[in-house]
């Protein structure tokens, strides 16, 4: 994601201790996903591709682009 948009050189979100698990600024897998969509320039809500007759979206019904990753 180098020079696509994010800002270069950050870390974003804190661990515990033994940097096993996240406690602050948490980001999960449909975010990431709607977060690299918007950088595509592709909006991820209106991104849909049909399976077994059903409308299905990438980042599900979830998913919010991670304003804190873009510069």
């Amino acid at each position: 994601m180098a020079d696509g948009g994010v800002m270069p050189g950050i870390r974003y979100g804190e661990t515990d201790d033994y940097g096993y698990y996240a406690v602050k600024d948490k980001v999960h897998l449909h975010d990431l996903h709607a977060t690299m969509l918007h950088l595509l320039g592709f909006d991820h809500t209106k991104l849909t591709y049909r399976y077994a007759g059903s409308d299905f979206r990438l980042t599900d019904v979830h998913g919010e682009v991670v304003s804190g990753l873009l510069a």
